[in-house]
């Protein structure tokens, strides 16, 4: 109801800030921001969880320090900033309803955000059999917790992605899948935001001895 009679922009052909441009699109832009505040609370706490148990290793005394891989880490965020910037040419392109760019760029997302997922697991895998595991200390207990929590929130938004661009392929950009190509964006850099909190509080700080 109400689609049709939005107004298309004569050079791009669809309306100006499609992904707003009707009121259900307004409100899943509005309702995803409620749903982010549950989110950054969550990571908030989770945070506080591993701030306060870091210092607490195993009786070998494996600490962050001794265990962290900073290259490859260095590596995976720049793989995972880097996606923000593809999301956002993306965005840029839906809104010039170049359906080809768009998909372009989501697909160059997904690939890094995949070759993040891939460090992620063989840094785990790493770190499990140097002795560092979810029941080894009430460190690797909250580490694992929390960069595991963020890394399958990562894996929900490949999904996400995937499945909008499977479902979408053929249908150009409308007023109707517009709005969830750009909550799954915005989605896209809750993670990444909260990756670079990751990289700072846990990596970074982890190397202090």
């Amino acid at each position: 109801m109400g689609h049709h009679s939005v107004p298309n922009n004569p050079i791009t052909g669809i309306p100006d800030h499609v992904e707003k441009a009707t009121l259900e699109g307004k409100n899943k832009y509005v309702a995803f921001w409620f749903f982010l505040g549950g989110e950054t609370t969550l990571f908030a706490s989770l945070f506080g969880t591993y701030i306060g148990l870091h210092n607490s290793g195993a009786k070998e005394g494996l600490r962050s320090y001794d265990i962290f891989e900073m290259g490859l880490v260095f590596i995976m965020t720049m793989l995972l900033l880097t996606s923000s910037l593809t999301s956002v040419l993306a965005m840029m392109a839906m809104k010039r309803n170049d359906v080809k760019k768009m998909k372009m760029w989501l697909i160059i997302t997904l690939a890094l955000g995949l070759a993040f997922l891939a460090g992620e697991i063989y840094e785990f895998n790493h770190y499990y059999h140097i002795g560092h595991t979810f029941t080894s200390s009430a460190f690797g207990s909250a580490f694992y917790t929390l960069v595991g929590f963020h890394g399958a929130h990562v894996l929900f938004g490949l999904l996400w992605i995937t499945t909008l661009l499977v479902r979408n392929w053929n249908r150009g950009i409308t007023v109707v899948n517009a709005p969830k190509f750009y909550v799954s964006s915005l989605y896209w850099h809750f993670i990444d935001v909260v990756w670079v909190f990751i990289f700072s509080v846990v990596y970074l700080m982890g190397m202090v001895k």
